[in-house]
């Protein structure tokens, strides 16, 4: 990979992490003033008074978690338009059979201390002319902009997988996760409970807000997520398995390229050097920083950091910095990043890091699917090493379950192999969740 390049350097993807069951439930409330593509506007404002005045699809009144408090009509693709934007950038639009419409929908989650906030996701429904529709949950790579999530997106990468379920038929569901898109605050990066419960929350969003425009959507949900997403699509697929909603079921899960085992696989290679050494220096930056948001790693940066990375590090990842300005600006090398304290933490895990990383493994590895599960790698991927991989199907075997493993090939992007697969990935899974019933 050549980190210099723009198109590529923007786009940050390895990892994420996985779930915590969750219980609560979401509401309805779609505002009336919002645009919608119904057949006609008489049509339309009847659909949305309609929804406004539908009793909640799953909600008490003291929780509001799932409900729509405002959308978005993005755009609308015919087949062929959308089969030609996804090819722009290398998409296979091969599983492209319909048109589609894509929605920004902002919704009520939790944020990590389970306060009440909002989050946004990008919603994208098929133009078949069905009623009832399956759904694909679909959980993006690494982003370190607000404004590059699926929903805000002004390119094809954000948004396309989404758009690539939408058209082979499926409504399909992409969070922004917390603090991207149009959710306040700073990203939690790699935060198991929140990108499962913005993942869910999104879900019930999505069910809340399809009777407005004429559709509803299926019990059973087709899970699957790129990189830093693998991971809550197997929280989420494990959250609905352990009966975290009372409407949606998980029906198969088909994680691509994941970063499941930071302690055992990632976090070494990447001390070791065996992966492309400028996106560890990122990686390594935005866990650090992340982390010490969420559990407290750190009194100031320079107790991690080298001067001058440790007066800025935290402003690369603070939503607002273009990915190619953050990676100009840290080294190259993790041994020019971190000061020896933030080497020897990073080579063996202590105190509430290592019980941090421990419960992040846990969260993705140790539950035992019931539901067919694939699991998608790159040989050679620079970014995610396979062996986080190799040790999750390990893991779930000993435990009775029976995952496959896929290697999607040699197709890069921008000359990742990592990014690369999620574009073959994308086909891959949308071609199987197209057979399964």
């Amino acid at each position: 990979m050549n980190p210099s390049s723009t198109r590529v350097s923007r786009r940050i993807a390895v990892t994420g992490l996985a779930v915590a069951a969750v219980t609560a439930l979401g509401t309805v409330s779609v505002p009336a003033h919002a645009a919608t593509p119904a057949a006609s506007t008489a049509t339309a404002a009847h659909a949305l008074t309609n929804a406004a005045a539908h009793t909640p699809v799953h909600a008490s009144a003291h929780d509001k978690r799932g409900e729509v408090v405002d959308f978005d009509h993005l755009r609308t693709f015919t087949a062929d338009e959308a089969r030609e934007w996804l090819a722009s950038e290398t998409f296979d639009p091969a599983a492209v059979r319909y048109g589609v419409d894509t929605y920004r929908l902002i919704y009520r989650t939790v944020d990590v201390r389970d306060r009440p906030t909002t989050a946004s996701g990008l919603l994208v429904l098929p133009r078949n002319g069905e009623r009832r529709l399956r759904t694909v949950s679909y959980t993006h790579g690494t982003m370190s902009v607000k404004e590059q999530a699926p929903s805000t997106a002004d390119d094809v990468w954000g948004p396309g997988a989404a758009v690539t379920y939408g058209g082979a038929g499926f409504a399909a569901v992409a969070p922004d996760y917390l603090g991207l898109g149009k959710g306040p605050g700073v990203h939690p990066w790699k935060n198991v409970p929140s990108e499962t419960t913005a993942a869910l929350d999104m879900l019930r969003a999505a069910r809340n807000f399809v009777p407005s425009v004429g559709r509803e959507l299926e019990r059973d949900v087709l899970i699957t997520g790129f990189s830093q997403g693998a991971s809550p699509a197997l929280g989420l697929a494990r959250a609905l398995q352990e009966g975290a909603d009372p409407w949606f079921r998980a029906r198969a899960v088909a994680p691509i390229s994941g970063g499941y085992d930071f302690p055992g696989a990632q976090l070494p290679a990447m001390v070791r050097g065996e992966l492309h050494p400028k996106m560890s220096v990122a990686y390594t930056s935005y866990l650090f920083t992340s982390w010490d948001r969420i559990h407290g790693l750190y009194e100031t940066p320079d107790e991690l950091f080298r001067k001058p990375y440790a007066s800025r590090v935290e402003k690369y990842f603070d939503g607002t910095t273009p990915g190619d300005v953050m990676l100009k600006g840290l080294p190259g090398t993790i041994k020019r990043l971190l000061t020896p304290r933030g080497k020897a933490l990073l080579r063996h895990p202590t105190g509430t890091f290592a019980q941090a990383l421990r419960e992040d493994a846990s969260a993705t590895m140790d539950w035992t699917p019931r539901m067919p599960v694939r699991l998608y790698k790159a040989a050679g991927d620079e970014q995610a090493t396979t062996a986080n991989t190799d040790h999750l199907a390990a893991r779930l075997r000993a435990r009775g379950a029976h995952p496959e493993v896929i290697d999607v090939g040699g197709k890069t992007y921008g000359e990742s192999l990592h990014l690369g697969s999620n574009l073959s990935g994308t086909a891959r899974v949308a071609a199987w969740f197209s057979e399964l019933r």
